[in-house]
């Protein structure tokens, strides 16, 4: 009686198995199947990345431009600039409207050089290089952020009008 049950609850353990393989296998197909690309072209936010083409271009279109700035320098040279992280793709094409370019293009954040201290919900973003200063950063405190861009604001204001260097004029 022992082994009997003993075989059933292989034999069931047998199928559930077979099943579950069987199941893995047809959602690991489905899952490579629709599993997201990689992006062709990575950009860091607030940086610039030169992208040169083969054709020249006549359209530029960008899908999300709050993600990623793109700039013509000349017909054959375009430069693509980080906003805010995320994915998004630019499409670029000849003046016969076929595609020259077809490219996902990801904005992540640099993370050399970045300490990020995060208490509770809030975050704030130090570059250390090697003396830590702050910076803004995407995702870090508001007023922080506004804090800091008011400072980056007045020291520009100072420096245009020659008081940062000693000049009273």
């Amino acid at each position: 009686m022992f082994w009997k049950l003993q075989k059933q609850v292989s034999d069931r353990s047998s199928k559930i198995a077979s099943v579950a393989i069987s199941t893995a296998m047809t959602v690991g197909i489905a899952a490579t199947s629709i599993a997201p690309a990689y992006a062709d072209v990575e950009v860091v936010a607030d940086q610039a990345k030169v992208f040169r083409l083969e054709e020249p271009a006549e359209t530029i279109i960008l899908g999300n431009p709050s993600i990623a700035d793109v700039t013509v320098h000349d017909r054959l040279t375009i430069v693509i600039t980080g906003k805010s992280y995320g994915t998004t793709n630019l499409v670029v094409l000849n003046d016969a409207s076929e595609p020259v370019v077809e490219e996902l293009i990801t904005v992540t954040a640099e993370m050399a050089g970045y300490v990020a201290i995060q208490r509770n919900n809030n975050r704030f973003t130090y570059s250390c290089n090697p003396d830590c200063h702050e910076v803004l950063r995407l995702g870090d405190n508001k007023k922080k952020i506004e804090d800091v861009a008011e400072t980056i604001s007045l020291r520009n204001e100072l420096a245009e009008n020659g008081i940062l260097a000693g000049n009273d004029e």
